[in-house]
Protein backbone atom coordinates (compact mmCIF):
# COMPACT_ATOMS: atom_id res chain seq x y z
CA UNK A 1 0.00 0.00 0.00
CA UNK A 2 2.91 2.82 -0.50
CA UNK A 3 3.25 2.97 -4.18
CA UNK A 4 0.75 5.46 -4.56
CA UNK A 5 1.71 5.29 -8.36
CA UNK A 6 -0.80 4.38 -10.44
CA UNK A 7 -0.62 1.27 -12.59
CA UNK A 8 -0.95 1.96 -16.39
CA UNK A 9 -0.85 -0.45 -19.44
CA UNK A 10 -0.28 0.85 -22.94
CA UNK A 11 -2.54 -1.23 -25.53
CA UNK A 12 -4.97 -0.16 -27.44
CA UNK A 13 -7.12 -2.82 -29.03
CA UNK A 14 -10.36 -1.27 -29.65
CA UNK A 15 -11.86 -1.24 -32.81
CA UNK A 16 -14.20 1.05 -35.08
CA UNK A 17 -16.05 -2.06 -35.90
CA UNK A 18 -16.42 -3.78 -32.32
CA UNK A 19 -20.02 -1.94 -31.37
CA UNK A 20 -21.89 -3.08 -34.66
CA UNK A 21 -20.72 -6.81 -34.86
CA UNK A 22 -21.36 -6.89 -30.54
CA UNK A 23 -24.88 -5.21 -31.38
CA UNK A 24 -26.31 -7.47 -33.80
CA UNK A 25 -29.63 -8.83 -32.47
CA UNK A 26 -31.36 -12.10 -32.58
CA UNK A 27 -28.07 -14.27 -31.76
CA UNK A 28 -30.14 -17.41 -33.21
CA UNK A 29 -26.62 -19.27 -34.46
CA UNK A 30 -26.52 -21.28 -37.34
CA UNK A 31 -26.16 -24.46 -35.46
CA UNK A 32 -25.98 -27.90 -37.92
CA UNK A 33 -26.26 -31.51 -36.21
CA UNK A 34 -23.62 -32.87 -34.50
CA UNK A 35 -20.45 -33.46 -37.12
CA UNK A 36 -21.94 -30.50 -39.66
CA UNK A 37 -20.45 -27.33 -40.39
CA UNK A 38 -22.08 -24.06 -38.60
CA UNK A 39 -22.31 -21.43 -41.26
CA UNK A 40 -22.26 -18.99 -38.55
CA UNK A 41 -21.86 -19.62 -34.73
CA UNK A 42 -23.30 -16.94 -32.43
CA UNK A 43 -22.05 -16.30 -29.27
CA UNK A 44 -24.02 -14.44 -26.41
CA UNK A 45 -21.44 -13.30 -24.17
CA UNK A 46 -20.99 -10.94 -21.08
CA UNK A 47 -20.34 -6.89 -22.29
CA UNK A 48 -17.20 -7.06 -20.82
CA UNK A 49 -16.05 -9.93 -23.23
CA UNK A 50 -17.18 -7.81 -26.05
CA UNK A 51 -13.86 -6.30 -27.10
CA UNK A 52 -11.65 -9.36 -26.70
CA UNK A 53 -14.43 -11.92 -28.64
CA UNK A 54 -14.53 -9.21 -31.73
CA UNK A 55 -10.80 -8.02 -31.46
CA UNK A 56 -9.62 -11.28 -30.82
CA UNK A 57 -11.47 -13.92 -30.81
CA UNK A 58 -13.35 -13.41 -34.18
CA UNK A 59 -9.77 -12.96 -36.11
CA UNK A 60 -8.08 -15.89 -34.70
CA UNK A 61 -10.84 -18.52 -36.05
CA UNK A 62 -11.74 -19.51 -39.77
CA UNK A 63 -15.18 -19.90 -38.85
CA UNK A 64 -17.55 -16.82 -38.39
CA UNK A 65 -19.17 -15.64 -35.70
CA UNK A 66 -21.84 -13.39 -34.16
CA UNK A 67 -21.18 -11.55 -31.17
CA UNK A 68 -23.67 -10.23 -29.32
CA UNK A 69 -22.75 -8.50 -25.52
CA UNK A 70 -24.60 -7.62 -22.57
CA UNK A 71 -24.52 -7.78 -18.46
CA UNK A 72 -24.06 -11.51 -17.39
CA UNK A 73 -27.70 -11.65 -15.89
CA UNK A 74 -29.49 -10.14 -18.86
CA UNK A 75 -27.49 -12.73 -21.29
CA UNK A 76 -28.67 -15.66 -18.75
CA UNK A 77 -32.21 -13.87 -18.55
CA UNK A 78 -32.40 -14.16 -22.33
CA UNK A 79 -31.74 -17.62 -22.63
CA UNK A 80 -34.13 -18.38 -20.08
CA UNK A 81 -36.88 -16.28 -21.30
CA UNK A 82 -36.15 -17.61 -25.11
CA UNK A 83 -35.13 -14.69 -26.21
CA UNK A 84 -32.11 -15.86 -27.44
CA UNK A 85 -31.04 -19.14 -28.68
CA UNK A 86 -27.24 -19.23 -29.16
CA UNK A 87 -24.36 -21.43 -30.00
CA UNK A 88 -22.20 -20.27 -27.27
CA UNK A 89 -23.25 -19.12 -24.18
CA UNK A 90 -20.36 -16.78 -21.72
CA UNK A 91 -21.15 -15.31 -18.56
CA UNK A 92 -18.43 -13.36 -15.98
CA UNK A 93 -19.99 -15.54 -13.59
CA UNK A 94 -20.58 -19.47 -13.46
CA UNK A 95 -23.24 -18.74 -10.75
CA UNK A 96 -25.62 -17.77 -13.58
CA UNK A 97 -25.51 -21.47 -15.26
CA UNK A 98 -26.53 -23.05 -11.98
CA UNK A 99 -29.43 -20.47 -12.28
CA UNK A 100 -31.41 -19.50 -13.89
CA UNK A 101 -29.45 -21.54 -16.47
CA UNK A 102 -29.04 -25.40 -15.28
CA UNK A 103 -26.61 -25.97 -17.68
CA UNK A 104 -25.73 -29.47 -17.74
CA UNK A 105 -21.62 -28.38 -18.24
CA UNK A 106 -19.71 -25.74 -18.48
CA UNK A 107 -16.09 -24.24 -18.66
CA UNK A 108 -14.44 -22.17 -16.03
CA UNK A 109 -11.80 -20.10 -18.27
CA UNK A 110 -10.44 -16.98 -17.28
CA UNK A 111 -10.32 -14.54 -14.73
CA UNK A 112 -10.65 -10.72 -13.89
CA UNK A 113 -9.76 -8.42 -11.49
CA UNK A 114 -11.47 -5.04 -9.81
CA UNK A 115 -10.05 -1.75 -10.73
CA UNK A 116 -10.61 2.03 -10.64
CA UNK A 117 -10.52 3.34 -14.31
CA UNK A 118 -10.01 7.40 -14.15
CA UNK A 119 -9.33 10.35 -16.67
CA UNK A 120 -6.34 12.02 -15.87
CA UNK A 121 -7.58 14.72 -18.32
CA UNK A 122 -10.70 16.16 -16.02
CA UNK A 123 -10.38 17.52 -12.67
CA UNK A 124 -12.17 14.70 -11.01
CA UNK A 125 -9.87 12.34 -12.09
CA UNK A 126 -6.94 14.34 -11.86
CA UNK A 127 -8.37 14.62 -7.72
CA UNK A 128 -8.12 10.85 -7.75
CA UNK A 129 -4.69 10.38 -9.42
CA UNK A 130 -3.51 12.73 -6.73
CA UNK A 131 -5.20 10.92 -4.00
CA UNK A 132 -3.28 7.72 -5.60
CA UNK A 133 -3.69 3.80 -4.39
CA UNK A 134 -3.71 4.62 -0.51
CA UNK A 135 -6.45 7.17 -0.50
CA UNK A 136 -8.63 6.81 -3.77
CA UNK A 137 -11.52 6.79 -2.09
CA UNK A 138 -11.08 9.85 -0.26
CA UNK A 139 -12.11 11.58 -3.75
CA UNK A 140 -14.87 10.18 -3.84
CA UNK A 141 -16.72 10.05 -0.68
CA UNK A 142 -15.95 14.07 -0.77
CA UNK A 143 -17.95 14.12 -4.04
CA UNK A 144 -15.44 15.53 -6.15
CA UNK A 145 -15.02 12.47 -8.28
CA UNK A 146 -17.89 11.54 -11.25
CA UNK A 147 -18.04 7.63 -10.67
CA UNK A 148 -19.00 5.30 -13.28
CA UNK A 149 -20.53 1.40 -12.31
CA UNK A 150 -23.01 -0.77 -13.39
CA UNK A 151 -26.09 -2.34 -12.29
CA UNK A 152 -25.99 -4.75 -10.06
CA UNK A 153 -29.53 -6.44 -10.85
CA UNK A 154 -27.84 -6.49 -14.57
CA UNK A 155 -24.75 -7.72 -14.18
CA UNK A 156 -21.96 -9.45 -12.32
CA UNK A 157 -19.42 -6.43 -12.51
CA UNK A 158 -22.37 -4.00 -10.79
CA UNK A 159 -22.35 -6.36 -7.50
CA UNK A 160 -18.88 -6.98 -7.16
CA UNK A 161 -18.54 -3.11 -7.01
CA UNK A 162 -20.38 -3.37 -3.54
CA UNK A 163 -18.22 -6.41 -2.59
CA UNK A 164 -15.48 -4.37 -3.06
CA UNK A 165 -16.03 -1.23 -1.80
CA UNK A 166 -17.51 -3.31 1.37
CA UNK A 167 -14.21 -5.28 1.62
CA UNK A 168 -12.44 -1.98 1.02
CA UNK A 169 -14.36 -0.39 4.18
CA UNK A 170 -13.02 -3.20 6.11
CA UNK A 171 -9.40 -3.11 4.77
CA UNK A 172 -8.72 0.38 5.23
CA UNK A 173 -7.76 1.87 9.00
CA UNK A 174 -9.75 5.50 8.13
CA UNK A 175 -12.86 3.72 5.72
CA UNK A 176 -16.19 3.06 6.54
CA UNK A 177 -19.23 2.38 5.36
CA UNK A 178 -17.89 3.26 1.50
CA UNK A 179 -20.83 2.03 0.18
CA UNK A 180 -23.31 4.44 2.15
CA UNK A 181 -20.84 7.16 1.36
CA UNK A 182 -19.70 6.77 -2.64
CA UNK A 183 -22.83 5.23 -4.30
CA UNK A 184 -25.51 7.41 -6.21
CA UNK A 185 -28.04 6.16 -8.28
CA UNK A 186 -26.74 8.21 -11.02
CA UNK A 187 -23.45 6.62 -11.22
CA UNK A 188 -25.20 3.77 -13.13
CA UNK A 189 -24.14 3.02 -16.75
CA UNK A 190 -24.59 0.15 -19.51
CA UNK A 191 -21.66 -2.46 -19.16
CA UNK A 192 -20.96 -2.17 -22.86
CA UNK A 193 -20.52 1.41 -22.69
CA UNK A 194 -19.64 1.81 -18.84
CA UNK A 195 -15.79 2.90 -19.40
CA UNK A 196 -16.99 4.93 -23.11
CA UNK A 197 -18.08 7.18 -20.86
CA UNK A 198 -14.93 8.87 -20.52
CA UNK A 199 -14.93 10.01 -23.90
CA UNK A 200 -17.92 11.68 -23.61
CA UNK A 201 -16.94 13.55 -20.05
CA UNK A 202 -20.11 11.72 -18.05
CA UNK A 203 -17.57 10.40 -15.61
CA UNK A 204 -14.31 11.07 -14.32
CA UNK A 205 -13.51 7.19 -12.73
CA UNK A 206 -15.08 3.81 -13.13
CA UNK A 207 -15.30 0.67 -11.07
CA UNK A 208 -14.41 -1.48 -13.97
CA UNK A 209 -12.93 -4.83 -14.52
CA UNK A 210 -9.31 -4.92 -15.51
CA UNK A 211 -9.22 -5.75 -18.64
CA UNK A 212 -11.25 -2.82 -19.89
CA UNK A 213 -8.91 -0.19 -19.01
CA UNK A 214 -6.24 -2.60 -20.23
CA UNK A 215 -8.17 -2.40 -23.89
CA UNK A 216 -8.60 0.84 -24.05
CA UNK A 217 -5.14 2.57 -22.30
CA UNK A 218 -6.89 3.91 -19.36
CA UNK A 219 -5.22 4.95 -16.34
CA UNK A 220 -6.41 2.78 -13.45
CA UNK A 221 -5.22 1.49 -10.13
CA UNK A 222 -4.50 -2.03 -9.03
CA UNK A 223 -6.35 -2.84 -5.80
CA UNK A 224 -4.58 -5.27 -3.00
CA UNK A 225 -5.88 -8.38 -3.65
CA UNK A 226 -8.01 -8.67 -0.30
CA UNK A 227 -10.55 -6.20 -2.43
CA UNK A 228 -10.12 -7.02 -5.74
CA UNK A 229 -11.97 -10.45 -6.17
CA UNK A 230 -8.78 -12.11 -7.71
CA UNK A 231 -6.81 -14.06 -5.58
CA UNK A 232 -7.87 -17.41 -4.74
CA UNK A 233 -6.41 -17.19 -0.84
CA UNK A 234 -9.15 -14.79 -0.06
CA UNK A 235 -12.03 -16.31 -1.51
CA UNK A 236 -13.88 -18.91 0.59
CA UNK A 237 -12.94 -16.78 4.13
CA UNK A 238 -12.21 -13.37 2.79
CA UNK A 239 -14.71 -12.59 -0.03
CA UNK A 240 -17.65 -14.80 0.76
CA UNK A 241 -18.21 -12.79 3.29
CA UNK A 242 -20.25 -9.91 1.19
CA UNK A 243 -23.58 -10.40 -0.14
CA UNK A 244 -25.90 -8.47 -2.25
CA UNK A 245 -29.49 -9.62 -2.74
CA UNK A 246 -30.92 -9.01 -6.35
CA UNK A 247 -34.14 -7.48 -7.37
CA UNK A 248 -35.65 -11.10 -7.99
CA UNK A 249 -34.81 -11.97 -4.26
CA UNK A 250 -32.19 -14.01 -4.88
CA UNK A 251 -28.64 -13.67 -2.53
CA UNK A 252 -25.63 -13.14 -4.44
CA UNK A 253 -22.58 -14.08 -1.86
CA UNK A 254 -18.76 -12.70 -3.12
CA UNK A 255 -16.42 -14.89 -4.17
CA UNK A 256 -13.48 -15.34 -7.34
CA UNK A 257 -14.14 -13.27 -10.48
CA UNK A 258 -14.53 -16.68 -12.86
CA UNK A 259 -15.93 -16.38 -16.26
CA UNK A 260 -17.74 -19.57 -17.54
CA UNK A 261 -18.69 -21.04 -21.01
CA UNK A 262 -20.50 -23.46 -22.59
CA UNK A 263 -21.73 -24.70 -25.77
CA UNK A 264 -25.68 -24.98 -26.45
CA UNK A 265 -25.54 -26.55 -29.57
CA UNK A 266 -22.97 -29.31 -30.59
CA UNK A 267 -21.38 -28.88 -34.49
CA UNK A 268 -17.49 -29.55 -35.16
CA UNK A 269 -17.75 -25.34 -36.16
CA UNK A 270 -19.04 -25.02 -32.69
CA UNK A 271 -16.12 -26.56 -31.00
CA UNK A 272 -13.70 -25.13 -32.90
CA UNK A 273 -14.60 -21.84 -31.98
CA UNK A 274 -15.01 -22.81 -28.27
CA UNK A 275 -11.45 -24.09 -28.36
CA UNK A 276 -10.65 -20.84 -29.25
CA UNK A 277 -12.29 -19.01 -27.24
CA UNK A 278 -11.48 -20.65 -23.71
CA UNK A 279 -8.14 -21.50 -24.39
CA UNK A 280 -6.66 -18.66 -26.32
CA UNK A 281 -3.52 -16.60 -25.72
CA UNK A 282 -5.87 -13.44 -26.64
CA UNK A 283 -7.53 -13.37 -23.48
CA UNK A 284 -4.03 -12.20 -21.60
CA UNK A 285 -3.35 -9.74 -24.37
CA UNK A 286 -6.66 -8.36 -23.59
CA UNK A 287 -6.40 -7.81 -19.94
CA UNK A 288 -8.03 -10.84 -18.87
CA UNK A 289 -6.31 -13.11 -16.25
CA UNK A 290 -5.51 -16.72 -17.06
CA UNK A 291 -4.42 -19.44 -14.47
CA UNK A 292 -2.36 -22.37 -15.39
CA UNK A 293 -5.16 -25.05 -14.91
CA UNK A 294 -8.11 -22.98 -17.02
CA UNK A 295 -10.24 -24.30 -18.41
CA UNK A 296 -11.54 -25.92 -15.41
CA UNK A 297 -14.67 -28.06 -16.43
CA UNK A 298 -17.77 -28.63 -14.24
CA UNK A 299 -20.74 -31.22 -14.80
CA UNK A 300 -20.86 -34.10 -17.73
CA UNK A 301 -18.43 -32.37 -20.25
CA UNK A 302 -18.49 -33.57 -23.67
CA UNK A 303 -15.62 -35.84 -24.84
CA UNK A 304 -15.00 -33.95 -28.01
CA UNK A 305 -14.94 -30.84 -26.51
CA UNK A 306 -12.51 -32.51 -23.63
CA UNK A 307 -10.27 -33.41 -26.24
CA UNK A 308 -10.14 -30.22 -28.44
CA UNK A 309 -9.58 -27.99 -25.24
CA UNK A 310 -6.58 -30.80 -23.86
CA UNK A 311 -4.68 -30.81 -27.00
CA UNK A 312 -4.49 -26.78 -27.32
CA UNK A 313 -3.38 -27.08 -23.92
CA UNK A 314 -0.61 -29.30 -24.19
CA UNK A 315 0.28 -27.72 -27.81
CA UNK A 316 0.52 -24.45 -25.88
CA UNK A 317 2.26 -25.87 -22.77
CA UNK A 318 4.79 -26.64 -25.18
CA UNK A 319 5.58 -23.60 -27.21
CA UNK A 320 5.18 -21.72 -23.27
CA UNK A 321 8.07 -24.37 -22.30
CA UNK A 322 9.23 -26.31 -19.09
CA UNK A 323 9.44 -23.41 -16.64
CA UNK A 324 6.71 -21.34 -17.26
CA UNK A 325 5.76 -19.86 -13.93
CA UNK A 326 2.28 -21.45 -12.31
CA UNK A 327 -0.75 -20.04 -11.18
CA UNK A 328 -2.01 -20.47 -8.10
CA UNK A 329 -5.23 -22.83 -8.13
CA UNK A 330 -9.31 -20.91 -8.23
CA UNK A 331 -11.19 -22.02 -5.47
CA UNK A 332 -15.04 -22.32 -5.29
CA UNK A 333 -17.38 -19.79 -7.55
CA UNK A 334 -19.59 -17.07 -6.17
CA UNK A 335 -22.50 -19.04 -5.46
CA UNK A 336 -26.56 -17.72 -6.02
CA UNK A 337 -28.56 -18.80 -2.77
Amino acid sequence: MSDRFPNTRRRFLLTAGTAAIAGNAGCTGGSSQDGGQSTTIAILAAGSLQNALANGLEPAVDVPVQIEAHGSATVARMIDEDQRDPDIVSVADVALFDEPLSLPWYSVFTSNSVVIAYNPDTVGGQRLADAGTESWYEPMINGDVNIGRTDPDQDPLGYRALFMLELASRYYDDASNLREQILRENQIYPETSLVSQFETGSIDAAIAYRNMAVERDYEYFELPDQINLSDPQYAEDWYSTTSYTVSSGQEIQGGLISYGSTIRHMSDAAVSVFDTHTTGSYLEEHGFLVREHFPAYTGEVPQRVRQATDQSNVNQSRLDGPNKELSSAVSDITVLI
